[in-house]
């Protein structure tokens, strides 16, 4: 764990003394986006073109955030067009850590190298997921949110998948959900894990069950989030849920009830998983490695459990 100051690398946890104990997290530093003809996105500058083999994607398999832009990449038949590098899950004194081999571009060995390597005096926090431009040699994004928009519409004449995650008719409602979601559920675990006094994770806490007890609600009337299709808010629940048993229930202290204690979660979750190309992308021994052995603020010994019983 640790972040970029000026270009050099600090060993530190997040700043929860500035914030009364709450976890607040870092906006991403790189906000570029890939369109089908290189035009300028919602945010960024232009000449980043969709081009089969131009790209790359680093991510890890345990971040909820970059296990989002590999679902997107599978289920838009992507992965012939687009490379993937994995860091190990244990992220300790150097962050992000590619071994026993280097990251194939540039040789780096440390995620970081790759954010000074764009930007020398870079300052922040050094996250997953990070999609690359092998042309320009730079990062277009490390916003997994706005990825997942680009792997959903840019490269559909490249492969011929015309598959809409966020249809016109439907971006208002998947925006609220994704709002509520987001703040109460996908960061809402975070907030209940790097909180550092009782107060900052108790609110957090019983925002989160509320918000699963509604969406528990909302899902038994309902196949999906915004109705009778899979839309993109539904796979950025997902990737928290297929976590939530084995990682959230009792690292992060989200311990109140866990996903299978809810039936139409349940269903929903399995149903997600179903779709073809998305298991591939589930490694949970990936997830608990990382949180139970990297975060030794909260689990100083490293152990890492052996249950819940696997979810398939």
């Amino acid at each position: 764990m640790g972040r970029l100051v000026d270009g050099v690398w600090r060993d530190e946890w997040y700043d929860t003394k500035s914030t009364g104990g709450a976890f607040r997290r870092e906006d991403a530093g790189f906000r570029h986006w890939v369109t089908a003809d290189g035009e300028p996105g919602p945010s960024g500058e232009g000449g980043f073109a969709a081009a089969s083999g131009r790209y790359h994607l680093y991510v890890s398999l345990a971040c909820p955030w970059a296990h989002r832009t590999l679902i997107f990449r599978a289920i838009k038949g992507l992965e012939a067009h687009i490379g993937v590098s994995v860091v190990h899950p244990h992220m300790l004194e150097h962050g992000w850590e590619y071994k026993p081999a280097p990251e194939p571009l540039h040789g780096y060995r440390f995620h970081h190298q790759l954010y000074t390597h764009v930007k020398p005096d870079y300052t922040g926090r050094v996250t997953v997921p990070v999609l690359w431009d092998k042309e320009r040699d730079t990062i277009v994004s490390n916003e997994s949110a706005e990825i997942i928009r680009m792997f959903n519409t840019a490269f559909n004449a490249i492969t011929g998948n015309h598959d809409d995650y966020y249809p016109e008719a439907l971006r208002a409602e998947i925006d609220a959900v994704n709002a509520e979601v987001y703040d109460r559920v996908n960061n809402g675990v975070y907030r209940c894990g790097f909180a550092t006094t009782q107060e900052a994770y108790e609110k957090p806490y019983h925002e989160l069950f509320t918000t699963l007890d509604g969406l528990e609600q909302r899902l038994s009337r309902q196949p999906w989030l915004c109705g009778d299709r899979i839309t993109e808010a539904d796979w950025r629940l997902f990737t928290t849920l297929v976590r939530f048993d084995a990682v959230y229930h009792g690292h992060f202290k989200c311990n109140k009830r866990r996903i299978r204690d809810y039936p139409a979660l349940h269903r929903y979750l399995h149903a997600l998983l179903a779709v073809p190309g998305v298991r591939e992308t589930v490694n949970l021994e990936h997830c608990k490695q990382h949180y139970y052995y990297s975060h030794r603020t909260i689990n100083p010994t490293g152990v890492v459990p052996l249950g819940p019983e696997p979810l398939f």
